[in-house]
């Protein structure tokens, strides 16, 4: 009896160790609109409106951004560019991410092609997005780097 046991509490063990490593990776496919009054963007948001269009397979995510910006009623210098779209960071932009392993493109930012380093690692129903460049700025070499953590929420619609 008490092999038994034994023997159905490591089934048991086996079966649930093999359920664990067979999750999925949340797939955040689908067009995600920026929700502009739930959002904490601080003082200086300018943004208007956001979609991103997500295409994700086990080992590639794709993300296109559009942004609309707000009109500035302020006289003054426009601001500075942004690497992958128009001053003040408005238009699109779009990056290829291979999960699990860091990838390079070349991303026009004003005048100039910056190379760009992207890695993205899923784990469960998390994704975590990394972005850096460098570019030489009036003032010397400027690193710029963006982390993002995504995770899908139970409804699997936020």
């Amino acid at each position: 009896m008490k092999k038994n046991f034994v023997l159905a509490m490591a089934v048991a063990i086996f079966a649930m160790a093999i359920s664990v490593s067979a999750q999925k990776s949340a797939n955040f496919s689908g067009k995600w609109s920026l929700d502009v009054a739930k959002s904490k963007l601080g003082d200086r948001n300018r943004i208007e409106s956001q979609t991103m269009t997500v295409t994700q397979t086990a080992s590639e995510i794709k993300i296109a951004t559009e942004s609309k910006m707000i009109a500035s009623a302020t006289s003054g210098p426009p601001p500075a560019p942004v690497a992958g779209g128009r001053p003040g960071g408005g238009g699109p932009q779009s990056y290829a991410y291979t999960i699990g392993k860091e990838t390079k493109m070349d991303q026009q930012m004003g005048q100039n092609t910056v190379p760009v380093t992207l890695s993205a690692k899923a784990d469960g129903s998390n994704l975590w997005l990394t972005r850096s460049f460098t570019f030489t700025g009036p003032n010397g070499d400027v690193t710029s780097m963006t982390k993002d953590s995504w995770s899908l929420g139970p409804d699997g619609k936020s």
